[in-house]
């Protein structure tokens, strides 16, 4: 048993792996000793390698004992080469308060080897310009799903050269038949795509084409967690390690296995070590478009999304989906961008000065915090009414305007500090500061320590414009 299944992710400490450092202090790491550095890789937040002395050779059995204990319950398998590749999986806990989550899900959208050209190339094109901004980040689809449904290897070996053509996203190749898959790797030989799947009639012949192009393979064994162990572990014997897990996606009634199997599998891995089982799960919500062919097209897509965000929240680290209209597509990304933020770092934007249009001498001065929801809140409701202003974004170390005020990360002596840092009074010629409704209480305190006359301004950023239009004329 390996040291990092006896002690858990819980159990570790900064003082488990101090004791395997050089303990030299050398500050090579960039932190000041050898301590903060431990503690710095129990949270993941650097690597091991970032320690050199520990790659010499006289600490080789550290060095291993080091990357033992702190790999992930979930192992990380690379999806693609180069700049189309994705990373999947390298979770280290069940549930995202634990630590956090890394490798957001991978969402695939699904192309069949019997569309025309056209339609190949309309869903590509679909996938890779589909993107939302949200909170300082665009969002994006992963990957494609080149799926054989003629089970012809010519065929498929046509769409998958020309998909490949297409497109800078990552590939999954989806078949049962072995000599399907073999033709469609011929067509991208180095590509690095994702196979799917191995099954226990055919896992010899797949096996032999994961190790012959190198790539990761699904292993699929629909409601028998059992027989994926036992597919798992012969796999690894064969020598291929790569290894995604397809425990099966049923809808209606089989929902409830469906969700209990991803929720077991990630149990074993996270909470008891199973290494056989510590590998990404991959779910396929298009399963719903097979049970549902009697109903309209907007309720399966409906249901679709829905076993998706089912999925995503029961550990998937990739999904396939069939459809890829944007109103059924957002929520999800938007769920995952969710999922995947660092519950130990606030989402925040940098603090400093923002200009928004054109503003003069006489332009307003309003303040924010840099909790990235309130920033982009506020920016998008002064840019979307054309206001030309100057914006002091005040670091808070990323919290919102009212629960600063209330924790004392926003305080009257920061204003006063970012303000005279900014710069900002020597661009306009007034001295008045529009300040967040929430913040009402510190506007004495400001215009003590500022020398600036506070206007209170609105509690909701969507009555900036009107507050500008109907207040600033007349104070100005």
């Amino acid at each position: 048993m390996s040291q990092k299944t006896k002690l858990g992710i819980k159990e570790l400490s900064p003082i488990d792996v101090y004791r395997l450092l050089p303990k030299t202090n050398c500050k090579e790491c960039g932190f000041n000793n050898c301590m903060a550095f431990a503690a710095k890789l129990v949270n993941r937040e650097v690597s091991v390698e970032n320690c050199k002395p520990l790659l010499k050779k006289e600490h080789v059995n550290a060095y291993k004992q080091l990357k033992d204990m702190l790999k992930p319950a979930v192992k990380e398998i690379i999806i693609g080469t180069g700049d189309k590749a994705v990373k999947i999986g390298g979770k280290f806990v069940m549930h995202r308060h634990e630590l956090a989550y890394f490798n957001p899900t991978c969402i695939a959208i699904d192309i069949t080897d019997e569309m025309t050209d056209e339609e190949i190339i309309d869903r590509i094109k679909r996938t890779e310009n589909f993107q939302y901004e949200h909170i300082g980040q665009t969002l994006r689809l992963d990957m494609l799903a080149v799926r054989s449904t003629s089970n012809s290897p010519e065929k498929f070996k046509a769409t998958v050269k020309k998909v490949n053509e297409n497109t800078r996203l990552p590939l999954i190749l989806c078949s049962l038949n072995p000599e399907v898959l073999r033709a469609g790797l011929e067509a991208i030989p180095g590509a690095r795509p994702l196979l799917y799947a191995v099954t226990k009639d055919n896992w010899r012949e797949i096996a032999d084409l994961a190790l012959t192009y190198n790539c990761p393979v699904t292993v699929f064994a629909p409601n028998d967690i059992k027989l994926l162990k036992s597919l798992v572990k012969t796999l690894l014997e064969y020598g291929v390690e790569d290894l995604v897990l397809d425990p099966g996606t049923m809808y209606g009634e089989g929902l409830a296995d469906t969700l209990n199997n991803f929720t077991m599998i990630r149990r074993s891995a996270c909470k008891y070590g199973d290494e056989l089982l510590g590998f990404p799960l991959l779910g396929v919500p298009m399963t719903v478009w097979m049970e549902s062919a009697s109903l309209a097209k907007e309720i399966v897509i409906w249901r679709e999304a829905c076993l998706a965000a089912m999925l995503m929240v029961r550990y998937a680290d990739v999904l396939i989906l069939h459809n890829i209209d944007g109103w059924a597509l957002l929520p999800n990304i938007i769920l995952r961008q969710s999922i995947y933020t660092d519950p130990r770092k606030p989402v925040a934007v940098e603090p400093g000065l923002r200009v928004f249009g054109t503003p003069d001498e006489n332009s307003p001065v309003l303040f924010t915090t840099n909790f990235a929801l309130t920033y982009y809140t506020v920016a998008s409701d002064i840019e979307s009414a054309k206001i030309n202003a100057y914006l002091l974004v005040i670091d808070t170390e990323g919290t919102a305007v009212d629960s600063g005020v209330a924790g004392r990360k926003l305080t009257a002596e920061k204003v006063a500090e970012s303000l005279k840092a900014s710069g900002v009074e020597n661009k306009v010629k007034h001295r008045k500061l529009i300040i967040p409704g929430k913040a009402s209480r510190l506007s004495g305190e400001i215009e003590e320590l500022t020398g600036w006359q506070v206007l209170v301004g609105p509690r909701d950023s969507s009555e900036i414009p009107k507050f500008i239009q109907e207040k600033w004329q007349i104070q100005r």
